[in-house]
């Protein structure tokens, strides 16, 4: 029977394997989307039955699923050492001549690539399995993200064809710009948070702890680097044929260059073509071609000689300066923003910029009626660097900042050695309101599902809410129906969607689970300045209770482990505030967490570290990171970031780095092994 079992997991297996290589490589299919999906759902249920069977070339694997509570370190076998780079093409003509002065021959060529705006990273295949994938790390040595790199749809997970019985290969894991503008378009219709720009969103995305989560993201990869031992590769183009070859996906814009005249004119030609291709690019890679030529050249400390990065300057436009407007933000500070005449700039079209503060309005002497130089920084975020003064209208009067909000009336604030002016009004300026609601619902404080921006900023309008305490008197009747205006992000268009029975049922029901969060979900949720999420649960872990807190003095507070004065004097200003007290009884009564719940099994737990700082370090086998640093806690104990002369014991797990080992055996401090710290929690 098992064997039976065992023939269909591989012949599902493999059938799937076939269409995957028929559908990427060769872009065609032999079965239709439907019916691949249903083969594939039939193999996930088998292999969920008779996990033992399932195989590491597995397409279920793209699928994710795996859960990892923390990345393994490992080393490379070959160091990942950067690139030296340049913006000037006359250092490439030094590069040049040190490449010819260093060979001592004119036989040489270089080979031209893109360089993709992603995340490195090194994959080893053995007996034609995909077997490890690390990041880069500190070139030295990364972290192991292999469940989520097997994701990757365009990576091969094993091979139809004979390849060497071990090889490394090496790319850039990116995500598409297409993908990231839909990612960011259901993002907004969610009413989360926009992500900055592709390539930070695939770096976060590659560390998830949930591969599911991370095949949803669709993430591609492209490979330019093929190492071992007698494969056969004496040139850096006959490393990237071999890849193209075996299946990889091999960006078909690098060239083969005779000279550094060549190699100018490739840069060149991708200028403004390369953002037309489906990732986002920074520059482009030379690298001498023969890899005896390589070696002959050999490395600096820090990156090989014989290759060098060109960077593409951030590309700049002129536009006209039509007006200067102010963003209110939750916290009340304030952000001119530059509304532009439209401009084109790295493929898309400009219309705001930030001017960030009155500083620097006044230190670039900006004007309304202005004619403008607008750079995209890093190719996403827009930014002005300077005035065309020759267009300067003889009129133009200088910028007087702001001084009363935008938005309430009250007289701005702005407190010394600050940059930033504040509208002080935090409990009825509008988006300041609406901003800590915003804030209150979500993902990393109350995590209040089916609630957005332009629902709470609705249900403002409406007066079906002024503060964060209505939310929990909402009734279905209020949501159900509800119209919601919003920006087509295609189009401009305004456009009115209704809040749909089942919609407004899940939104109620979102709130009432909302009850259920921990105290310092609670606390960080309340929005008070300076109190991010660490030092919410660090509030939290001391005081116990809201009441405590409420009643503590600046002195108790500014005594918790790493609270400073400026945390500790904006608790205190919070909750002398009668609408501040207000607002935590409504809260109460409404049934929140106002107190750390106390779990049974970790109260048990001896008080080993009772009043002693521990520091985490090291990949452990039976305990996740935070697990860890929960049951220190649990024991009594203050975790810390870093050793000091005020840490007394070290958790060292595999793999810590030899300087903070070090540094601990100097200092004295206890240091404990996995098995020591298991022994201890009995």
């Amino acid at each position: 029977m098992s064997s039976t079992i065992k023939d269909k997991i591989d012949k599902l297996t493999d059938e799937l394997i076939h269409h995957n290589h028929l559908y990427y490589q060769e872009s065609t299919s032999e079965i239709s989307d439907f019916e691949f999906d249903q083969k594939l759902k039939q193999l996930e249920q088998l292999e969920k039955e008779h996990p033992e069977y399932k195989r590491d070339d597995s397409p279920t694997h793209r699928v994710g699923g795996t859960i990892t509570k923390s990345f393994n370190t490992v080393y490379h076998k070959y160091p990942m050492l950067s690139l030296g780079n340049t913006y000037s093409k006359e250092d490439l003509v030094d590069f040049d001549k040190r490449v010819q002065k260093g060979l001592g021959t004119l036989d040489y060529e270089y080979i031209c690539e893109l360089k993709f705006d992603g995340v490195a990273i090194s994959i080893l295949y053995e007996n034609g399995i995909l077997k490890q994938a690390v990041t880069r790390g500190d070139g030295e040595k990364g972290d192991e993200v292999t469940n989520n790199v097997r994701t990757i749809r365009s990576l091969p997970l094993s091979f139809r064809q004979e390849v060497p019985k071990a090889f490394e290969v090496r790319g850039e894991v990116f995500m598409p710009k297409d993908v990231f503008a839909n990612l960011n378009t259901e993002r907004e219709k969610a009413g989360e948070a926009l992500l900055a720009n592709p390539r930070n969103t695939a770096s976060g995305t590659l560390k998830m702890q949930d591969s599911s989560v991370v095949a949803e993201r669709k993430l591609d990869c492209y490979l330019y680097t093929l190492l071992g031992e007698g494969l056969g590769n004496e040139n850096h183009d006959t490393s990237l044929q071999l890849l193209e070859k075996w299946g990889f996906n091999v960006s078909p814009t690098y060239q083969k260059c005779a000279t550094i005249e060549d190699v100018i004119a490739y840069i060149n030609h991708w200028e403004q073509k390369r953002h037309e291709l489906p990732v986002e690019t920074d520059g482009i890679v030379i690298k001498v071609n023969r890899v005896e030529h390589q070696q002959e050249l050999g490395f600096t400390a820090k990156s090989p000689r014989w290759a060098i990065s060109y960077k593409y300057k951030s590309e700049a436009a002129e536009s006209k300066l039509l007006n200067i407007t102010y963003q209110v933000g939750r916290t009340g500070a304030i952000t001119p923003v530059a509304e532009l005449t439209p401009v084109q700039l790295a493929g898309t079209t400009v219309k705001r910029a930030s001017l960030h503060n009155a500083n620097e309005i006044e230190r670039l002497d900006i004007r309304v009626g202005d004619f403008v130089f607008v750079e995209k920084g890093g190719e996403i975020i827009p930014k002005i660097t300077g005035v065309n003064l020759d267009k300067r209208p003889k009129d133009s009067q200088p910028t007087t900042y702001l001084n009363k909000c935008p938005e309430c009336g009250t007289e701005l604030v702005r407190k010394e050695g600050e940059a930033v002016h504040y509208c002080p009004n935090v409990d009825a300026c509008p988006p300041q309101v609406m901003g800590r609601v915003e804030h209150f619902i979500s993902r990393n404080a109350m995590d209040i599902q089916h609630l957005g921006p332009k629902t709470i900023e609705t249900l403002f309008k409406l007066n079906k809410i002024s503060g964060i305490a209505d939310l929990y008197d909402l009734t279905f009747e209020d949501v159900n129906g509800l119209l919601i205006e919003e920006e087509d992000l295609a189009t401009g268009k305004v456009k009115k969607r209704s809040i749909k029975e089942k919609s407004a049922q899940n939104m109620i029901e979102a709130l009432q689970e909302s009850k259920n969060a921990p105290f310092e979900s609670v606390l960080f949720g309340l929005g008070i300045r300076y109190v991010g999420k660490t030092v919410a649960e660090k509030l939290a872990e001391h005081f116990k209770t809201i009441d405590s807190l409420i009643s503590a003095s600046f002195d108790e507070i500014v005594n918790v482990h790493e609270i400073g004065e400026r945390i500790a004097q904006s608790v205190v200003d919070f909750f002398t505030n009668p609408e501040h007290q207000e607002l935590v009884a409504r809260l109460k009564a409404a049934g929140l967490q106002m107190e750390v719940t106390v779990n049974e099994q970790t109260a048990a737990l001896p008080q080993h570290f009772a009043d002693k700082t521990v520091v985490v370090s090291g990949v452990f086998n039976e305990y996740g990171r935070e697990e860890l640093k929960d049951l220190i806690k649990a024991m009594g104990g203050k975790v810390a970031g870093s050793i000091s002369g005020k840490t007394d014991f070290l958790i060292a797990g595999e793999n810590m780095g030899p300087a903070k080992l070090e540094k601990a055996e100097k200092l004295g401090t206890t240091i404990l092994s996995e098995a020591d710290f298991k022994a201890m929690t009995s």
